[in-house]
């Protein structure tokens, strides 16, 4: 009987490694069956956050040194756009002298008029007419004897619309309302 009792206390046991193994194992397989939805939505937010502090990180790092420019060239730069003003600016001033000029002729051409007005109306002529049509008839009247009035091209005041004929509308028509209050009484 001694032979049996030997042989049931016989066990094998597992090695030191397998048993560490085995162990751990078990703990990663019992955390990742609690916590493993978690564990997944933490790290995709880790990764997101990581990923945005590296944009604004290099997006600091790019504007520092490198976007400093050339000092020569911000110099040309600025010459050339100081020369580009100067230039727009003489050409307003430029204008403004054409325009100054036109207005003084004007003026010039104005005050003529309003003499010659003057003198018309002085010797009798009507002092509402243009002055150069009344040149124009003081060199026909010293040619002809009979004075012919000058036919002007303008379209008579009365044209041949007449907007209660009803003509001319075409698809619209109007018709007013009828007359007196809107309740019925």
């Amino acid at each position: 009987m001694e032979i049996e009792e030997d042989t049931t206390e016989i066990k094998t046991k597992p090695t030191l490694e397998h048993q560490g193994v085995d162990f751990l194992q078990q703990t990663v397989g019992a955390l990742v069956s609690d916590y493993g939805w978690y564990m997944l939505f933490g790290g995709v937010a880790v990764y997101l956050v990581i990923q945005h502090l590296s944009k604004r990180r290099g997006g600091q790092e790019s504007s520092g040194p490198r976007d400093v420019p050339d000092p020569t060239t911000v110099v040309r730069h600025q010459e050339a756009l100081d020369a580009s003003r100067l230039r727009m600016q003489e050409e307003l001033d430029a204008k403004a002298e054409q325009y100054k000029e036109k207005q003084k002729q004007l003026e010039e051409e104005k005050r003529r008029q309003k003499i010659e007005m003057w003198e018309s109306m002085q010797e009798g002529k009507s002092y509402k007419g243009n002055t150069k049509l009344s040149q124009q008839q003081s060199t026909e009247e010293s040619s002809s004897p009979s004075v012919l009035k000058p036919k002007s091209g303008k379209k008579p005041l009365r044209s041949g619309f007449n907007p209660l004929s009803g003509e001319g509308g075409g698809a619209c028509s109007y018709r007013p309302g009828r007359r007196g209050p809107s309740s019925g009484g």
